[in-house]
């Protein structure tokens, strides 16, 4: 068969070019993975003698109070220290670890060993406020280099950082601080993002106003330099006192399994958790799969285009990138500001090698047309990447050929702010299907089953659980164990359930379909939003889709659908006809949509996931629930 992909259907294969083998850090895919499976924790063990250690680990694995797992037990360890001080006696000292861009095209680098000493100082800054060993601290910034820089000076002294995502709302911020008892806030005076400032500052202030909150100290860095409030004695400028911190800092000896961060999900009902990772198997796990998945070379530029804020960013941002010395890109701004092409001309300006991104930005961008990424050389991408949620067969053509060229494998993650990094995903050397994240990674053992918890025939759509335990896992939620176990470990005992549903084919391809939740049962099938959502995109006129069930007497439920047209197309009952006859087409009779409604924009959480719930609550006239994570 020929490089590239041949025909849209699920047997859609795009086959890796002679030059991406030759390439490719490791070639052998299946070697490896047989290897893994029969001797994971020779290669976990394997994978960690690459990092430095202070003391080795006396076992690699310990199981006896399942499901709360522990690795490198005995080990001693700083993230930081692999991250930053162990390049200082390289060359890498002097290479750049970020290249930054504003949204007013202000631009940053920082070498390795200037990032050394401005996070050695801010720990200091941490550390002559009170901050100590386990504490918390919440960060809540925009998208500059100062997060990362808080990120890890935090865990440089062993303090616990809880990054809030610069502009989640004032009850979504209070409620994280809260939960966390954090005694300190870093933040901005301000963030750019689509031409407007977030008035982040002002959100602080008013999330602590009602003084009940253990904060004792915040620090602002100066970005856009407009007027904010202050409480004197509480209040600092992060400027102030940089100026007076020492760059000499040493990291603190902490043990493998001592905690490294907090980070709460978004998106759903109830109350966020707090997922904590701990400092040794999350590096391990990070730092190896960025390295086999990414295939990350010195010459490489790479931009994860994700935010510090969620768990993309912790992981393929600030941990991963720099634990393997890679220089990265940052952009402060919205993707589209202040025209469609502001990413091209990013990825042209910084010959960017590596763009990894969601699919809710792809199809975003389809939404432009094609002409704005052809006014753009991008001839220095070698590896694309898909992140956040299942990407339809059309946005990855769009993104293979009008972003790679035809010529760049695209790595489609499935991974969650639970499991640290990625989970099942490609490598460049492996054939890719459209829609597919291919195979569990190195060590990885997933299995879809049916309510019993019995595997599933190939095809046949059932839930997405993990069999093995694996570095990178998530420890507990802070505060609250029991809800852990009950969240995770109870519906399949022994089994990690991952809240997707998901399907298995012949050649062992997983197709993740969506969350449980997501799931449509009409007239006793099973149907997946995302497919509903995947069809109607494949439809020229569509750019994005949400597909919702609502409760209907005779089928149980009835699928209504919110599509935004392409530039060019006019929202006619013909068209809304056309797209539900093409969804039956394309998915049986079974998957007709009851009604498609035109709309400009879709509620979706800041991270660029649809957020169903809230369409179905106004569907029905009933409350909308929490916003905080809503994008507006």
């Amino acid at each position: 068969m020929q490089d590239g992909v041949v025909t849209l259907d699920h047997k859609s294969v795009y086959r890796p070019s002679e030059e991406v083998i030759a390439r490719a850090r490791i070639k052998d895919w299946d070697a490896l993975s047989a290897y893994a499976a029969e001797n994971p924790l020779a290669f976990w063990a394997e994978r960690a003698e690459e990092l430095e250690w202070f003391k080795r680990w006396d076992q690699v694995l310990d199981d006896s109070n399942k499901p709360f797992f522990k690795w490198f037990v005995g080990g001693k360890f700083n993230i930081v220290h692999n991250a930053l001080d162990r390049h200082l006696t390289t060359w890498r000292r002097n290479k750049v670890a970020y290249i930054w861009q504003g949204e007013d095209f202000s631009e940053r680098m920082i070498a390795y060993g200037e990032l050394h000493r401005e996070v050695s100082k801010f720990a200091n800054v941490l550390k002559s406020l009170g901050v100590q060993k386990g504490d918390r601290v919440t960060i809540y910034m925009g998208r500059v280099i100062e997060l990362p820089v808080a990120m890890l000076a935090c865990a440089r002294i062993g303090a616990v950082h809880s990054v809030v995502y610069g502009g989640f709302s004032v009850e979504a911020l209070r409620g994280r601080i809260a939960d966390s008892q954090s005694k300190i806030v870093v933040t901005c005076d301000g963030a750019y993002v689509n031409g407007k400032v977030v008035e982040l500052k002002q959100i602080v202030d008013d999330a602590l106003k009602p003084g009940d909150l253990p904060v004792e100290k915040v620090i602002v860095y100066r970005r856009t330099g407009r007027e904010i409030g202050w409480v004197e004695g509480r209040d600092h400028w992060w400027h102030d006192l940089m100026a007076q911190a020492s760059p000499n800092c040493p990291v603190e000896v902490m043990d493998a399994e001592d905690p490294l961060f907090i980070l709460y999900t978004s998106g759903s009902t109830g109350k966020p958790k707090a997922l904590l990772h701990t400092h040794g198997g999350y590096a391990v796990y990070t730092y190896t799969t960025l390295r086999y998945v990414f295939d990350v070379q010195d010459e490489d530029r790479y931009w994860c285009a994700a935010d510090p804020g969620w768990i993309t960013g912790h992981s393929y941002i600030v941990y991963a990138p720099l634990m393997n010395g890679v220089t990265s890109i940052m952009y402060e701004g919205g993707p589209s500001y202040p025209a469609p092409d502001r990413w091209w001309s990013i990825v042209e300006q910084y010959r960017v090698s590596i763009l990894y991104c969601a699919p809710t930005a792809i199809r975003g961008f389809m939404r432009f047309g094609e002409e704005w990424p052809r006014k753009h050389d991008m001839s220095s991408l070698r590896l694309l990447g898909s992140v956040g949620e299942p990407i339809n067969p059309e946005a990855w053509l769009w993104f293979y050929h009008n972003v790679g060229g035809g010529r760049c494998p695209i790595m489609d993650t499935w991974w969650q702010t639970e499991t640290g990094g990625f989970m099942i995903t490609p490598l460049p050397v492996v054939p890719l299907k459209p829609g597919s994240a291919t195979r569990p990674f190195f060590g990885i053992k997933a299995e879809v089953v049916d309510d019993a918890g019995n595997p599933v025939k190939p095809n046949e759509e059932g839930y997405l659980t993990i069999t093995v335990p694996w570095p990178g896992m998530a420890r507990t939620i802070y505060g609250d164990p029991d809800r852990y176990v009950q969240t995770y470990w109870a519906r399949y005992p022994g089994r990690y359930f991952t809240g997707d549903s998901a399907r298995v084919d012949e050649d062992g391809y997983f197709w993740i379909i969506g969350r449980v939740d997501d799931v449509l049962k009409v007239s006793g099938y099973r149907l997946g939003t995302a497919e509903v959502e995947s069809a109607l995109v494949s439809h020229p006129a569509v750019a994005e889709a949400a597909a919702i069930g609502l409760p209907h007497e005779v089928r149980g439920n009835a699928i209504y659908t919110y599509v935004i047209l392409r530039a060019g197309y006019e929202g006619t009952p013909e068209l809304a006809e056309e797209l539900r006859q093409h969804v039956a087409k394309v998915m049986g009779p079974i998957a007709r949509p009851e009604r498609v409604e035109f709309v400009t924009r879709l509620p979706k959480t800041r991270s660029g996931k649809i957020m169903r719930r809230v369409l179905k609550a106004r569907a029905l006239g009933l409350p909308e629930g929490d916003l905080t994570t809503l994008e507006e």
